[in-house]
């Protein structure tokens, strides 16, 4: 108790040093439209970018890119467009990824050109009073400079101007192709330079440099895993009470963002019974039936890094013997193909080893009646890479040996549909867990190992401690 009160005396204490040192500052903080040291203390540390980057790496990732480049070679990245659900209601914005990678900038009406000869060159967004009166403070030019560190910062007024003569002098122009601007791809010069084939692909590029995560990219990666599968947890422990693909995927994603997740990774597949066997099932509007399996997929992104993590469960708290034999060749799979993660294997390796040992279980049981039927019960790669985007680095193919650094998923599945030509026992089942590994020097570990995924354990976990997260639950319901 004496040691309880020192910590607490502690803490106010400097609780009270804190509000004496700014009650009565009358320097203001500007606002450039993201989190900065100085607007989020408690977000970011000083010399951070974005939360957990210090611009330290972001000058480094650009060194790394300029040695990519070609001598005299230029590369333009433009920010994400803002998408409309309406005509003026936004689609919550999330930046390009090689965009935000490059400058840390998380804003939309920015374009970045990277060059040898001027290094990191911005052009950003001009603001009137109207528009910051609607949207609120963006980085501008100055934050361009004195925040992201570029060495030219102009309005994007300038662009026309700059950028054509730019890529007159450039050799090579690397752009990225899915967030291209018309603002400079509708520029004379750059309609030249595609004419003789002068411009490339830049993810061919970035995606490269994106493959293996510094430590402090792992650190968020590690932590975006943890909200994932705590997140999940809490969900699977509510799903007795209220079996409902809908509230589940509610409550998987309140469970994120209280945790402090800013979005999900991707739209939370909550698949009861039959709808588990639709790889991509996105309605979740049904309630599932008792005795049935439920397929939960999520992730989440904190501060640009994703977690991707799959569960599959009985919300009646008991597999049923047809569930538990199919359930266990999944699982076994899952455990066997992460034991041969390590540096110099590739996903193609992993996915021949899985696709070998899901046919002989799935014909054993007699479900599948010759392996080359087996894409019908599963099209899906055994995993991808994974980092800033769900399926990262796509341009990097699954016959790249793995290197330490490197985050993948391990997913096998299998998802019978309801007519499928089997025994009518497993008609309409689907099954998949995940799990997100880091490939480490000596071989590997597993981001989301704390989440069960062994039958006696989430049995255990269904049935012994869900009555208190039930009743609480209820009671907010009828409150």
């Amino acid at each position: 108790m004496q040691v309880l009160a020192r910590n607490l005396v502690r803490r106010v204490s400097r609780r009270s040093q804190v509000i004496s040192r700014n009650a009565y500052s009358t320097q203001r903080i500007k606002d450039i439209g993201q989190p900065t040291p100085a607007s989020h203390p408690h977000l970011m540390a000083e010399g951070e970018v974005t939360p957990g980057i210090r611009i330290e790496e972001y000058i480094g990732r650009r060194k790394k890119l300029l040695e990519l480049l070609p001598d005299n070679g230029l590369a333009i990245i433009s920010s994400a467009p803002v998408k409309k659900m309406t005509d003026v209601v936004p689609y919550t914005f999330r930046q390009e990824a090689d965009y935000l990678y490059l400058t840390g900038c998380q804003q939309p009406g920015g374009v970045a050109v990277l060059s040898e000869e001027r290094g990191l060159c911005m052009f950003m967004p001009e603001q009137t009073p109207n528009d910051i009166a609607w949207e609120g403070e963006v980085a501008g030019v100055d934050a361009a400079s004195e925040v992201f560190k570029a060495e030219e910062a102009y309005p994007i007024s300038k662009l026309p101007e700059i950028l054509s003569d730019m890529i007159r002098n450039s050799s090579k122009v690397f752009h990225n192709v899915h967030t291209a601007s018309q603002r400079y791809t509708n520029l004379v010069e750059f309609q030249k330079s595609v004419s003789i084939n002068k411009v490339k692909t830049l993810s061919s590029l970035t995606h490269e440099l994106r493959l293996i995560k510094s430590p402090a990219e792992l650190k968020l990666m590690r932590d975006s895993a943890s909200i994932a599968c705590q997140s999940l947890l809490k969900t699977m422990l509510h799903s007795k009470a209220f079996p409902d693909e809908g509230i589940l995927s509610a409550q998987v994603e309140y469970e994120c963002r209280v945790r402090g997740a800013q979005r999900m990774a991707f739209n939370p597949v909550v698949g009861g019974g039959p709808n588990a066997s639709v790889i991509h099932y996105s309605r979740n509007d049904q309630r599932i039936k008792d005795g049935d399996l439920v397929l939960l997929d999520m992730g989440c992104e904190l501060h640009g890094y994703l977690s991707d993590l799959t569960r599959t469960w009985p919300p009646c708290g008991k597999f049923s013997s047809l569930q538990e034999e199919l359930y266990d060749l999944i699982l076994q799979t899952n455990k066997e193909c992460i034991k041969l993660c390590k540096p110099g294997i590739t996903i193609r390796q992993l996915n021949s080893y899985s696709t070998d040992m899901l046919c002989q279980g799935l014909m054993k049981m007699g479900i599948l009646k010759s392996q080359r039927l087996y894409q019908q019960l599963n099209p899906t790669s055994i995993g991808h890479y994974l980092g800033m985007d769900v399926h990262d680095s796509s341009a990097v193919g699954y016959d790249r040996p793995l290197q330490p650094g490197f985050v993948i998923t391990i997913e096998p599945g299998v998802y019978i549909p309801p007519s499928y030509n089997c025994p009518e026992r497993f008609q309409g089942i689907g099954i998949r867990i995940e799990d997100d590994v880091l490939i480490t020097e000596t071989g590997y570990e597993v981001l989301t190992g704390s989440m069960p995924k062994e039958i006696k354990h989430i049995e255990t976990l269904l049935n012994h401690h869900c009555h208190e997260n039930a009743t609480q639950s209820i009671a907010s319901f009828s409150s």
